[in-house]
């Protein structure tokens, strides 16, 4: 039996976990800044990277505050409402410039001709975020974004948390709690997995491979998932649950409403893809490292995409993945270096029994693996270098080749996935909340090939890019 000093250091931890949780803020918008009353470096290595304690934070609920707040009881002392006096809304702003090492046909000619190189963007994105405390346990990240390259307005990421925390009786604590999210990984309370990994800002100006499996960004914003997840002692965390599609801007056209999807919307979801995550985190003095493995299996639909009805055969994707992530974070060097390894399985019964077929087998895989490693000085100057690639089964309808006389660029002249390549990236933050940023992406190979990959003479090295981008958030 535990002795009375035991269960008295056991209450007196718990209260001084959640004092100190109170204090300290989570995920990179200033929302969390405000409404703890600390600076982003708490959670931050440089943002959006988080540090363990910012993994608490966001495990936590994104509930944990300091500011005054409005509240409401009944009579019997039962909590009706607690609303913080100061809103935790912020925004962000990201303008950048593009340009191809070499630029890509100009379409509308009727004569050969190339498109302007160099693409600015102003805003490429800006994003208002509702991101702390809605109730007592219950806190909320909903990103509202504008991009240019949709010229609208749109959902973003978005993870709403129910948590709560308990102190086992040998004096561990256990965090358990509820996310409701639109992209898988989203989640996570690790920077190696896909939504909130390195690159953690790209161009959307320049040429990208055909080839990705579903879990690394396929279906983001496009469904609706709900998960349950344990953090056993800061240290073992495991979840899992299931999506459904929640497309947004679809209609039914029979009912003039939002649903029910029919046949002619795309990868619909077929009953409820299961999501899990198991990982385990070791932490010594400044040093933490991370291992763990995530995956999904999912049924999609094809409809639209292949002209058949909401019903019937469907493709499935098993994706299973294993990440790890080691941080080193003093005073003056902050040390980051992460990955991930993603395969998927791929069973194309639809696709490969529609007519006309929308690929060549009736099974195919790919295989995702990315590595980087970060730097940064006194949180001002950085840089990261990170490895890409991308292999898989050839299949010549999912990875077309290049049509008679036509431009070429995104196409694979042998059918092939395989892409690789390397990416480099100097930072400089004059503030905490302002990134400014040069990146360079280089190809090896690109859809199958070093040289001449679409049949129409362009080689993987014309779609190495540059990218300079100022990012703030406010």
């Amino acid at each position: 039996m535990k002795s009375g000093a035991g269960n008295t250091r056991a209450l007196c931890g718990a209260a001084l976990l959640l004092s100190v949780l109170t204090a300290l803020p989570a995920l990179a918008v200033p929302s969390f800044a405000r409404q703890t009353g600390m600076a982003c470096e708490a959670c931050h290595t440089v943002y959006p990277e988080l540090t363990h304690f910012g993994r608490v934070f966001k495990a936590n609920g994104y509930v944990l505050a300091n500011l005054k707040q409005v509240r409401d009881v009944t009579a019997k002392k039962e909590q009706l409402l607690e609303l913080a006096q100061t809103p935790p809304l912020s925004i962000m702003v990201q303008a950048s410039y593009s340009q191809l090492s070499t630029t890509v046909p100009d379409l509308s000619q009727s004569a050969p001709g190339v498109a302007q190189n160099g693409t600015a963007g102003f805003p490429q994105q800006l994003s208002l975020f509702y991101a702390g405390k809605i109730a007592p346990h219950f806190g909320a990240f909903v990103q509202l974004t504008y991009a240019n390259d949709s010229g609208t307005i749109s959902i973003d990421n978005t993870d709403l948390r129910f948590a709560d925390m308990m102190v086992l009786p040998s004096e561990q604590s256990l965090v358990y709690g509820i996310s409701l999210n639109n992209n898988p990984t989203v989640q996570d309370l690790w920077n190696s997995t896909p939504a909130f990994g390195f690159p953690y800002a790209s161009s959307n100006a320049v040429v990208s491979p055909l080839a990705g499996t579903e879990i690394d960004g396929g279906l983001a914003q496009d469904v609706a998932g709900l998960s349950g997840y344990l953090f056993w002692n800061e240290s073992l965390y495991a979840e899992v649950g299931g999506y459904r599609s929640a497309k947004q801007g679809a209609a039914n056209a029979l009912t003039g409403a939002a649903g029910p999807l029919d046949g002619t919307a795309s990868n619909v979801i077929e009953g409820v893809s299961p999501y899990w995550r198991v990982a385990y985190e070791y932490n010594h003095e400044r040093h933490s490292i991370e291992a763990g493995l995530y995956g999904a299996d999912f049924k999609l639909l094809p409809g639209a995409s292949t002209g058949t009805p909401l019903r019937g055969p469907f493709n499935r994707f098993k994706d299973v993945a294993e990440d790890i992530q080691y941080q080193f974070i003093a005073d003056e060097h902050q040390v980051t270096v992460a990955g991930t390894r993603i395969h998927e399985n791929m069973s194309l019964d639809a696709s490969f029994a529609a007519t006309p077929a929308a690929s060549a087998n009736p099974k195919d895989d790919l295989t995702t693996t990315r590595l980087w490693a970060t730097y940064y000085y006194r949180r001002k100057i950085g840089g990261t270098l990170g490895y890409f690639s991308t292999t898989g089964s050839g299949d010549a309808v999912l990875y077309p080749p290049n049509a008679a006389g036509g431009p070429g660029v995104v196409t694979s002249a042998n059918g092939s996935p395989d892409t690789r390549g390397w990416i480099a990236e100097v930072n400089y933050l004059p503030w905490l909340n302002t990134k400014l940023t040069a990146q360079y992406v280089r190809y090896n190979k690109f859809n199958g090939a070093s040289s001449n990959y679409d049949g129409a003479g362009r080689d993987a090295s014309d779609n190495n890019a540059w990218y300079l981008l100022l990012w703030f958030a406010y």
